[in-house]
Parts: C-alpha cells; structure tokens; sequence
C-alpha cells in the first residue's frame, strides 16, 4: 500500500495572500476614490466604482479562503488506492475513489494549467456541495463536462509531475478488481 502526499505550499498561500491584499486595497480606493481613476477609456464614476465593489468582494473572499487554508494542517493532496483525496481548492471534494473516475485530462486557460477529473456522477459530487460550491461546480461542469479540477498553484508540487503522478496512478488502479 503506497501512499502519496503532497503538502500545501506555504510559499504560494503568502504570494497569494499579498496579491489579495493588493487587490482589496485597489477595490477599496476605487470605491471610496473612484475620480482617481478617471481617464481618457474609463470617465464613469459609477462602473469604476462597480470594478471596486467586485474585487472587494472577489479579493476579500480569497483573503478569507487563503487564511484559512494557512492554518490547514491536512495535506493538499492524497493519493494512494483508495483514489485521490483532495484538499487543494475551495472545490474539493475530498476522497474522489479510482471507482468513480473514468478519466484524467488537462486544459489551461491563458497561462494557467489544471488538471480534470471525470467521473461517473458529476451531480453526485455537486449535490453533496454546500451550495455556493455547488454552483462553482456546475460552472466547471457546464464548462468543461466534470465538476472536478485540480491545480497545482497551491501545492508544493510542480504541474507537469503532478499530471504525470495522476495519470500514472490511474492507470494503475482503475483495472484493479473492485472496479
């Protein structure tokens, strides 16, 4: 019985949580300043104004979000027989069994890659949601055909070898006789 974990990076949560900061400290300035940021492309007080309230909200959440993962204490991910136990995103699901998953792929989107998982019941995973998860999922699912995605950018681990380990391992069990 082999096990793989790979902890969340500390590293990234800080570079993560300064650019939150960044951000809610812009949507703030917008809100209480918005003549400031007038020019020549953007003359209305209002939608600048807008643009504030969005990051506040948008930046303050994963303000929240990343504080709370600084204290986690679980690791990112877990692999092993079982399947593939995740706790790397506001997403996760948690235990994704080999039984469920009928296949891994990636998609990037502009210069960020993440890996998807598919899976037998997509509305399963969803219905088992709180429901602001819940509808981030069937976002993903409209999107992409799966609820389930895994990134990198909060693990201490890089993107190609974690596709690599993934796809490696599934290939491994999902011929293995409880299937």
């Amino acid at each position: 019985m082999s096990e793989i974990r790979i902890a969340l990076s500390k590293r990234k949560l800080i570079f993560a949580f300064i650019g939150s900061i960044i951000f809610v400290a812009l949507g703030i300035q917008f809100i209480l300043k918005p003549e400031s940021y007038v020019s020549f492309s953007h003359r209305n007080f209002e939608l600048i104004r807008i643009v504030g309230y969005a990051s506040l909200i948008f930046f303050g959440l994963c303000l929240i979000y990343i504080i709370f993962k600084a204290f986690d204490k679980k690791p990112g991910l877990v692999v092993n027989e079982n399947g593939i136990t995740d706790n790397s995103n506001f997403t996760s699901v948690g235990l994704i069994e080999w039984s469920e998953i009928i296949g891994i792929r990636t998609e990037q989107v502009m210069s960020t890659k993440f890996i998807l998982i598919d899976v037998l019941s997509p509305e399963k995973f969803i219905q088992n949601s709180p429901k602001f998860k819940a509808t981030l999922m069937k976002s993903n699912l409209k999107m992409y055909g799966t609820p389930l995605s895994i990134t990198s950018n909060s693990l201490s681990y890089n993107f190609n070898e974690l596709e690599k380990l993934l796809k490696t391992e599934f290939d491994k069990y999902r011929n293995t006789p409880n299937r």
